[in-house]
């Protein structure tokens, strides 16, 4: 995201120039050139929504700020009588076991609806870790 490549000093020659041999040069050049660049790594955040009765409110707060959710606040159900909806930032990396989690605790009747919002960068030691897995460290 954000990156401009700027390609200087280039030639053709009709013997050694192919589409083949431009696409290993901007390899790499994108190789040696992403580590001087301090990149960081990005994840996908969404704007979840989870609706629960209000005797379970501050269980899903706990669940949200489990999955390294911000909580951006809760309110009353419009024309549900006794439930709160629950608005929240939520990493999609945190997403996979959520509605089993929140089903479990709410007694199988707590719902959410979800979409994108924006990229966040990862946390140090998570990021660290993820490119520890992926053999990029």
């Amino acid at each position: 995201m954000d990156v401009a490549v700027n390609l200087s000093n280039g030639s053709y020659h009709s013997v050694d120039s192919s589409e083949q041999a431009f696409k290993q040069a901007a390899r790499i050049a994108m190789t040696e050139g992403m580590t001087k660049c301090q990149p960081v790594l990005l994840e996908p955040v969404l704007t979840v929504n989870v609706a629960a009765p209000n005797e379970f409110t501050s269980k899903v707060l706990q669940l949200v700020s489990g999955h390294r959710g911000q909580i951006l606040g809760y309110e009353a159900l419009e024309g549900w009588q006794n439930w709160d909806n629950i608005t929240a930032y939520l990493p999609q990396a945190e997403m996979q076991n959520f509605i089993v989690e929140l089903r479990s605790l709410t007694l199988g009747v707590g719902f959410f609806h979800w979409e994108y919002d924006h990229l966040q960068e990862v946390p140090g030691k998570l990021a660290d870790s993820v490119l520890a897995m992926n053999g990029r460290e």
